[in-house]
């Protein structure tokens, strides 16, 4: 696979010092719980969540150089796969151990359907000695770093509680682990409209090998009829908030308000996209996804 946006990363990069100014800290944070929810946020809130180029027909390279060009030197978002490759390169320069992990989202399926497929990647974390979930590309709302321990609660700034537990037997189809999430509907990409707890993903702890990633990377840009393949996505952290984009329309929920915005004109559509979700197009890109 051919690894655009590689070249515009300068030859003598210092790679953690362009991604924390890209995130907007000024140095790296201490390898603790503390310091991973604080990278953890300040990542999900500077690198918009988007499927764009999907949309523009472009494939999605897992080539690391693509990925650090893309989303830290092009001011662009991405989606999980190229999200946590790079939370996770940065946690590793900056001590934290950490390996990816596969998971089925549930959010927003019936409870009687089909398996999802592992289409969602995210981060386990070794803290000295202590394993965590970390997650800095998951579309549907803000997942929290959390303990992997059954019945680890966490809250956040939009108003939501968080909790993980044992779901199933380890290896299960099911998942061994279970992330949920009860909180404002208003405070997702519009499929966490029911009550209650509801399901955000379950996976087992198998090892990843970048094979898999590849394989479940190439299904999500390649499916068709699937969400990313079929209408443009994007999402961010607000401060006390989220914001999510479903081709013309945005749902923003901040200050405990939310709102359901239809953009008219791709020129306020754009300039929406750069100031909002952080994720800079061309007039020629934005004409070529033909939303309007």
């Amino acid at each position: 696979m051919s690894a655009p946006y590689a070249s515009l990363i300068p030859a003598d990069a210092d790679r953690l010092a362009l991604y924390l100014a890209r995130i907007g800290l000024d140095a790296p944070v201490e390898t603790s719980a503390e310091g991973l929810a604080i990278l953890q946020r300040a990542h999900r809130m500077n690198i918009g969540f988007e499927n764009i180029d999907v949309m523009l027909g472009r494939a999605i390279s897992l080539d690391p150089d693509a990925i650090f060009g893309k989303l830290v030197m092009s001011a662009r978002g991405g989606y999980c796969f190229e999200q946590n490759w790079l939370f996770g390169a940065m946690l590793a320069q900056m001590g934290f151990a950490n390996r990816p992990l596969l998971a089925r989202v549930w959010l927003g399926l019936a409870e009687d359907g089909p398996p999802a497929p592992l289409t969602h990647t995210f981060r386990l974390v070794d803290l000295d000695g202590e394993a965590w979930i970390a997650d800095a590309g998951f579309g549907g709302s803000y997942v929290p770093p959390m303990p992997l321990a059954d019945g680890a609660t966490a809250q956040t700034s939009d108003g939501a509680q968080h909790r993980i537990t044992r779901h199933g037997a380890p290896g299960s189809l099911g998942g061994e682990w279970l992330v949920e999430r009860l909180g404002p509907a208003a405070t997702t990409d519009g499929r966490g409209t029911a009550t209650g707890w509801q399901k955000q993903y379950s996976f087992n702890l198998n090892e990843v090998a970048p094979i898999d990633l590849e394989l479940s990377n190439h299904w999500t840009f390649t499916k068709p009829d699937t969400r990313f393949t079929s209408a443009l996505i994007a999402s961010i952290v607000l401060e006390d908030g989220f914001a999510a984009l479903n081709g013309r329309r945005l749902r923003m929920y901040a200050g405990g308000r939310g709102d359901v915005i239809d953009i008219a004109h791709a020129q306020d559509w754009r300039a929406m996209l750069a100031d909002l979700f952080r994720v800079e197009l061309s007039e020629d890109e934005v004409a070529a996804l033909k939303v309007f």
